[in-house]
């Protein structure tokens, strides 16, 4: 089948309007805003770190202008979304809640996720939830009154409610603290919740379409990215939709890729030119970093999980989207006690330095509010081009005048 040819700049465009990063509020206010954002997106990571707001916040406030942390409890209260396993611990909508059943159904019928399984512990805690109501991990004791010594160690308990969690059997219905909070899954669902598994056509036609209309265009291998045994069948699924017309084929630097019939149409979408993001490192954008390496020329690595002396721009840096191109990084940490957001390292790679600082500096404004910060400290500026020692003291005097 003939491929319609397509710029880089092209498949930017289609990568960046799919993910509802191309202009300001795409997606409407409050939680009606956040509800069209996740379920455009099909998820959003969840993640602990928390040098800066945590990820699902930080990916959310990066399309929701007047996003606040309290909109996810209050979807989740609402029954609108629900909690499980994307590529990782995610917010999904829940119209899609019986997409999640095959992965379920598999971890019930003996797949290992992290640890083994314990069924007489299983059963007595489903029991304990069914007789209590909603429980957290902590509410139930270790026995002995044996210390962890770690986060890998487990109490037995957190070990079998993420496994009752990760078989369907309990659902997260809230988090305090940010420990979740367990419940029978037929007491957490809604009424009307459609629990019927998908044909495996249906589960390959959902991952193809919704990974597509979250991502604008897609390779086989991204499309089942992380998921393991099942890559000929969406290629064959894929291959009865383009005979179909369900899907178009796209060619760009040699590359062939898959994209909606719809994607012509988002060509036609502007970029708003003067806009920077400061992404979350787990942004959707950014989950896959071969995919961005190729499409975006950046060379992304979250560097939390090396040794210091091997990190290059800083433990947690945060790319920065200038309409179009990655435009730098940066490294910040959020003093919650004395409201200073420190910038450790702020890396820019574009040679337009001045013009980039200029759209920059209202963002990174907004974060600080975000982060409920008052000031900011820039400890290091670096230039992949040519920066004079004048220009670093000037441009770091313009962003630490940046308060409130």
């Amino acid at each position: 089948m003939d491929a319609q040819h397509i710029s880089l700049s092209e498949a930017r465009k289609l990568a960046i309007v799919s993910q509802g990063l191309h202009k300001v509020n795409p997606f409407g206010y409050g939680t009606k805003g956040v509800l069209s954002a996740l379920q455009q997106l099909s998820y959003v990571q969840i993640d602990t770190i928390s040098v800066v707001e945590r990820a699902h916040h930080h990916s959310f406030w990066s399309r929701v202008n007047d996003y606040s942390v309290d909109m996810l409890a209050l979807l989740m209260k609402d029954k609108q979304i629900f909690e499980y396993w994307s590529h990782a611990a995610a917010y999904l909508p829940i119209e899609d809640y019986r997409f999640s059943l095959p992965r379920k159904q598999a971890f019930a019928g003996g797949d290992k996720h992290w640890h083994t399984k314990d069924v007489k512990l299983n059963h007595e805690i489903l029991q304990r939830i069914s007789y209590e109501g909603p429980l957290r991990a902590k509410d139930f004791e270790r026995s002995g009154g044996e210390k962890s010594s770690g986060w890998w160690d487990w109490k037995p308990a957190k070990k079998a409610l993420e496994q009752l969690f990760m078989e369907g059997k309990v659902m997260t219905i809230e988090r305090r603290g940010f420990q979740k909070v367990y419940d029978l899954t037929e007491r957490a669902l809604p009424a009307d919740t459609n629990t019927i598994p998908p044909t495996d056509e249906e589960f390959f036609r959902y991952l193809i379409t919704r990974c597509l209309q979250a991502n604008g265009l897609a390779t086989l291998s991204e499309i089942t990215y992380l998921r393991k045994g099942i890559k000929a069948k969406v290629a064959r699924q894929c291959t009865e939709m383009l005979e179909n017309n369900e899907l178009r084929l796209l060619k760009c630097e040699g590359q062939y890729y898959y994209a909606l019939p719809n994607s012509n149409n988002l060509l036609r979408s502007q970029i708003k030119r003067s806009q920077v993001k400061i992404l979350s490192p787990f942004d959707n954008l950014l989950i896959q970093r071969k995919r961005i390496l190729q499409l975006f020329g950046f060379d992304y690595q979250i560097e939390c999980y090396l040794p210091q002396t091997k990190r290059k721009y800083g433990y947690f840096s945060l790319p920065l989207l200038w309409a179009d191109n990655f435009a730098g990084r940066m490294d910040a940490k959020i003093d919650r006690k004395t409201g200073r957001l420190h910038i450790q390292h702020l890396h820019i790679e574009t040679s337009k330095i001045e013009a980039f600082l200029q759209a920059f500096l209202p963002t990174l404004k907004a974060f600080l509010t975000f982060n409920q910060g008052d000031s900011i400290e820039l400890k290091r500026l670096t230039s992949a081009h040519s920066l004079s020692t004048q220009h670093a003291i000037t441009y770091q005097q313009q962003i630490e005048k940046l308060h409130f």
